[in-house]
């Protein structure tokens, strides 16, 4: 693969990380300032807005990864970075899934527990992906031994 599309795939995936840990922070962590606020912080529905914008962005890298990566990297029996991955994947269908539930759920009870998903396995694909990336820079550097 080349280097622009793992630039633009860390990019995204920073972006949906950074804006949403700072959105739930906002959301779930902040007391608003007034007790007529509707937010807890003027920013934070921009934060949403910006989350929901780039995660698309994120979400076609997965699918443009899966084929030319992922896919690739299973077939070729390549083992570094394949438990990584697997729990990237694992993590990424449900996250994105649970994304699109809590846009569309109407009910309180069911929008709640899609955050409760949502945000669960946010965190598992987080670690995930920094595992993936340290192992993978590990592996790729100077020092590493020769297989």
């Amino acid at each position: 693969m080349k280097k622009w599309e793992y630039t633009f795939f860390h990019v995204c995936n920073l972006s949906v990380i950074v804006t949403g840990i700072v959105y739930g922070w906002m959301r779930y962590c902040m007391t608003p300032t007034s007790e007529f606020a509707v937010v807890n912080h003027p920013w934070q529905p921009h934060l949403q807005h910006a989350h929901i914008l780039v995660a698309p962005f994120l979400v076609f890298c997965l699918g443009h990864f899966w084929c030319r990566h992922a896919w690739t990297n299973w077939n070729s029996r390549i083992q570094e970075g394949r438990r990584s991955g697997g729990n990237m994947l694992w993590a990424g269908v449900p996250m994105i899934v649970s994304g699109y539930c809590i846009q569309i759920s109407v009910g309180d009870g069911w929008r709640n527990t899609w955050i409760v998903i949502h945000v669960a396995v946010s965190l598992l694909w987080t670690i995930a992906y920094g595992v993936h990336w340290v192992r993978h820079r590990l592996a790729n550097s100077p020092a590493a031994p020769a297989s």
